[in-house]
C-alpha cells in the first residue's frame, strides 16, 4: 500500500504529458492532410518548395556545327620496314678468316673484296690440278701418236684388228683423263677464288656475324647486304581486311614516335592464300617516298586507303548516342542485339531534338553520316547522354567542360588590379582569400623552396595574416 501511494503522483504526471502530446499532434496532422490535397490531385509531389528544384531545369551542353570533310576507310596494321633485296653473303669454302675489310654501315660495290679466308690448302690443290692436267696432255699426245701408227698399219694389213682396238681404247682413255684433269683444275681454281669473299651486289652492310680468326663454315651467313633498290614492308591481315586490299592502293606509313606521315607507298604484291596456321593473309607494300626516319628494321604503322569520300558529312564519334535493343528471333530461337545510333541537335540553343542516323565510313574518332544530318546543324557533343527528345538545354562554351589541366591559369598580377572576372562574373581578388604567392619577392620564393612542409605551412599562414591586416587597414581608410 505504501508503494502504490508513493507512485500515484508520478502516474498522474505521465497521464498529463500524454494528453498534452495528443492535443499537439492532432492540429499538425490536420495541417499536413490539408496541404497534401493538391499533390494528391496532381498525382506527383511538388518539389519546387524544396530548395527551388524544378522538373523543367535545363541541361548545360556543348555543341559544334556539322561540316563536310574528307574521310577514308582504312586498314591499319604494323610491319617492319626492310630492304627490297636483302642478300646473304656466305663463304663457299670452309677455313679460318684471316682478314675482314668491311663493317656495319659500309657501302660496297659489286665484286668488292669483303673478307679473306686462309688459302694455302686451296693453293696447293690448284697446283696439283695444274700438274695433273699437264700429265694428261702428255699422255694424250703419246697415245694419239700410237693410235695413228696402228691405224696406218691396219690399212696395210700389218697388224691385227685386236691390236688396233687396243690402241683406240688407249687413245680414248687418254682423252677422258685430259677432260677430268681440266674439270679438277676448274674446281681447284674456283675453290681458290672463293677464299676471297666478294660482294655479289651493291648495297650497304647491315650485319656481320664473324670476326677475324673465326672458322667460317661454308654456307653460314657472314654478311647481309641491303641493296639500294628501295624499301618494302610486309603485313599480315585478317581475312576481312585482306579481302578488301587491292594491288595498287595507296599506303601511308607512320613511325610510332612521329605525328605526321613518315613515308608513302603502294600495295605491290598480295598472297593468293591465307596462312593455314594463323588465318592471316600476307600483303607486301613497296615504299615510293621515304622520310629521314625510315630505315631498315624500323616498325611502322601502315594505313591502306580502301575508299575515300571527299565531300562527306563527318561528325566526332563521341557525339553519338548508342541504343542497344535485345530482339528474340522465334524462328531460330536466338537472341540478337540491334544497335541504333542518334545525335541531339540544338534548336534555338534551348531545345534538344533527337536525330536517328545512318552511318558510313569510320576513321579513328571521326565517322561519316549518310542520312539524318545536314551541314550547318548544331549537334550536342558534351552532355547528350542524359537528354531526351524535346528536353531543355543551355548551350555553354567549351571552357565550362574543360578539365582543371586544360583551363588556362591567369598570369600573376592580372587579377583584381586589371578587373578580370571569372566564369560566374565575380571579380577575382588576390586578397586574404586569393593567391598568397602573388606578390612574393625572389628572396621569399627562394626561402620557400628550401623549407620543409611544416615550415612552408607556417610561412603561408603568416602571409595570409599579413595580407588580411593590409586589406583591413585599406578598408578603414
Amino acid at each position: 500500500m505504501l508503494a502504490k501511494s508513493w507512485l500515484r503522483p508520478y502516474r498522474q504526471n505521465i497521464f498529463i504529458v500524454k494528453k498534452t502530446l495528443f492535443l499537439i499532434l492532432i492540429p499538425s496532422l490536420l495541417i499536413l492532410n490539408c496541404g497534401g490535397d493538391d499533390e494528391a490531385s496532381s498525382g506527383r509531389p511538388d518539389f519546387s518548395r524544396f530548395g527551388g528544384f524544378s522538373a523543367n531545369r535545363s541541361t548545360s551542353v556543348e555543341t559544334i556545327t556539322v561540316e563536310r570533310s574528307t574521310i577514308a576507310d582504312q586498314v591499319r596494321s604494323y610491319g617492319t620496314v626492310k630492304a627490297q633485296d636483302l642478300v646473304s653473303v656466305s663463304p663457299q669454302v670452309s677455313n679460318r678468316l684471316t682478314k675482314i675489310y668491311v663493317d656495319l654501315g659500309d657501302t660496297v660495290e659489286t665484286g668488292q673484296l669483303m673478307a679473306k679466308i686462309y688459302d694455302k690448302t686451296f693453293r696447293d690443290q690448284l697446283s696439283q690440278a695444274q700438274a695433273q692436267l699437264a700429265q694428261s696432255r702428255i699422255a694424250l699426245r703419246r697415245d694419239s701418236a700410237q693410235f695413228e701408227r696402228q691405224r696406218q698399219l691396219l690399212q696395210m694389213d700389218l697388224v691385227s684388228d685386236s691390236e688396233y682396238e687396243i690402241a683406240l681404247a688407249t687413245y680414248r682413255n687418254a682423252m677422258a683423263q685430259l677432260e677430268s684433269a681440266k674439270a679438277s683444275l676448274t674446281q681447284a681454281q674456283e675453290n681458290f677464288n672463293f677464299t676471297e669473299v666478294r660482294a655479289p651486289v651493291s648495297g650497304v652492310v647491315v650485319s656481320r656475324s664473324l670476326e677475324e680468326g673465326d672458322l667460317a663454315p661454308s654456307g653460314q651467313t657472314l654478311f647481309e647486304l641491303a641493296s639500294d633498290s628501295g624499301f618494302e614492308t610486309r603485313i599480315f591481315l585478317p581475312v576481312q581486311d585482306w579481302r578488301s586490299v587491292r594491288i595498287g592502293q595507296s599506303v601511308q606509313l607512320r613511325v610510332s614516335n612521329e605525328a605526321s606521315v613518315s613515308a608513302t607507298g603502294i600495295v605491290s604484291r598480295k598472297s593468293p592464300q591465307l596462312d593455314p596456321t594463323t588465318g592471316l593473309g600476307e600483303v607486301v607494300i613497296t615504299l615510293t617516298q621515304v622520310g629521314g626516319s625510315i630505315y631498315s628494321g624500323v616498325l611502322a604503322e601502315n594505313l591502306i586507303n580502301i575508299q575515300t569520300n571527299d565531300n562527306a558529312v563527318v561528325i566526332p564519334r563521341s557525339a553519338l548516342v548508342e541504343v542497344v535493343e535485345t530482339v528474340v528471333n522465334p524462328e531460330s530461337n536466338t537472341i540478337e542485339l540491334e544497335r541504333s545510333y542518334s545525335v541531339f541537335v540544338s534548336r534555338g540553343d534551348s531545345v534538344a531534338e533527337r536525330r536517328t542516323l545512318e552511318l558510313g565510313i569510320e576513321q579513328g574518332d571521326r565517322i561519316e553520316v549518310l542520312s539524318g544530318l545536314q551541314p550547318g546543324d548544331n549537334i550536342v557533343v558534351t552532355g547528350q547522354q542524359g537528354l531526351e527528345e524535346g528536353g531543355r538545354i543551355s548551350v555553354a562554351s567549351g571552357a565550362l567542360f574543360q578539365t582543371a589541366e586544360q583551363n588556362t591559369i591567369q598570369p600573376e598580377g592580372r587579377s583584381a588590379e586589371n578587373g578580370a572576372t571569372d566564369q560566374r562574373g565575380m571579380q577575382r581578388s588576390s586578397g586574404a582569400n586569393g593567391n598568397p604567392f602573388a606578390n612574393l619577392t625572389e628572396e621569399q620564393r627562394e626561402r620557400l623552396r628550401t623549407m620543409n612542409p611544416n615550415e612552408r605551412r607556417a610561412f603561408i599562414q603568416q602571409l595570409r595574416e599579413s595580407r588580411s591586416d593590409t586589406t583591413a587597414n585599406a578598408s578603414n581608410r
